[in-house]
């Protein structure tokens, strides 16, 4: 067995801090009672709920009452692309990147049913420019949605020349920055926002959607108390949710740059193994994130014999409907799509950790092989 457990799949979720944990507490103490309401109990409830929108409008630059909170990522983003959509009347096409999370095309696809145009990447990852613009300079396109970085390789999209271009076609720009936000610097150009405060070490049951002021939208659902959360949102869910960035972001600098050196030693060692191959931008990325495709070898098999070795890792699609289907990131960048490893980093892994699961990667590989073979 083992000596310890090593979680290496802080891709979507993360180990929740000490201090996160505390701040949830707090919010269970002190701000249990509905923050809609008159009492004293109630106007705590809304100042702690208020305390935790500014601070995360503050990490982002914009005012408190551009930023909203709702049940699930896939609800931000289907509420935030139909809200945008219905504000850009006599305009019925949506541009998405080819590698945008399932959430996001699904709903494209949904609301725009057949005038979905898909900007297809470079083998690192990086979107089209040329076909970006084209898309966008179609009269009748009405919102782009460009993720800030993905889920899965780590590749960062280079966001000033997206909206640039978005911009100057008059096309809003609605950023996925589910994977980032807590890991890099926040990026600085778009014009609606989503983002995921499990990501970044809080717990699961909320996101975050952040609008400009000067982004039109209608509400395109039934009136209720909170567009974007109806029947309003967990106080304490969104105290450790501000509380967990505001930790994240006092050590970004220096854990961020921890995280890159130790997925570059991932990145290079692992590339020297026999059939393995790094996706993703080695460069433009994000810190902790890293995906390798292997040669002939089923993604499952692998994640089970680490997990035996003690490593939880990821494989398939990050953000898709099942853990283990071919992803369609890998797909869209003409990548091995069945057989990889998804390994995400978070401030509680050490350099001994990576070293061991580097040194073990070997023998795990070998293992997949020799059962692959004698199964055939």
């Amino acid at each position: 067995m083992p000596a310890r457990r090593t979680f290496l799949d802080a891709g979507g979720r993360s180990p929740v801090s000490a201090r996160t944990v505390q701040a949830l507490n707090a919010g269970i103490a002190d701000g249990w009672a509905d923050p809609t309401r008159l009492t004293s109990e109630a106007r705590q409830s809304r100042a702690l709920l208020d305390g935790a929108r500014g601070a995360i409008a503050d990490v982002l630059g914009v005012s408190v009452e551009n930023v909203h909170f709702a049940h699930s990522v896939p609800m931000a983003f289907e509420r935030l692309l139909r809200a945008t959509y219905a504000a850009r009347r006599g305009r019925d096409r949506i541009v998405v990147s080819a590698i945008e999370r399932e959430a996001v095309i699904d709903v494209a696809d949904f609301i725009a049913n057949g005038a979905v145009d898909r900007v297809q990447v470079d083998p690192q990852g990086h979107i089209d420019l040329a076909a970006l613009a084209d898309y966008v300079g179609h009269p009748a396109t009405a919102i782009a949605a460009v993720q800030h970085a993905n889920h899965e390789i780590g590749t960062i999209q280079r966001l000033d020349d997206v909206h640039a271009i978005t911009s100057a076609a008059g096309v809003p720009l609605v950023v996925d920055a589910t994977a980032s936000l807590g890991h890099v610097e926040p990026p600085s150009h778009w014009d609606a926002l989503v983002a995921d405060p499990a990501d970044w070490g809080a717990p699961a049951g909320l996101a975050v959607v952040a609008i400009r002021p000067q982004t039109r939208w209608l509400e395109a659902w039934p009136d209720g108390d909170d567009p974007w959360a109806p029947g309003g949102v967990s106080v304490p869910l969104a105290l450790a949710s501000a509380v967990a960035l505001q930790e994240r972001m006092e050590s970004l600098t220096s854990e961020g740059q921890r995280q890159f050196d130790l997925v570059s030693r991932i990145r290079n060692d692992m590339s020297r193994m026999e059939g393995v191959h790094i996706v993703g931008d080695a460069v433009e990325r994000l810190p902790h994130l890293v995906t390798a495709a292997f040669l002939y070898l089923d993604g499952e098999p692998l994640v089970s014999r680490l997990d035996r070795e003690g490593f939880s890792v990821g494989s398939g699609s990050a953000c898709g409907k099942s853990q283990f289907q071919p992803s369609q990131v890998l797909a869209a960048m003409g990548a091995l799509t069945h057989g990889n490893v998804r390994i995400g980093l978070h401030p509680g892994v050490s350099d001994d950790d990576v070293e061991r699961f580097i040194a073990t990667m070997p023998r795990v590989i070998e293992g997949v092989r020799g059962s692959m073979a004698s199964d055939e």
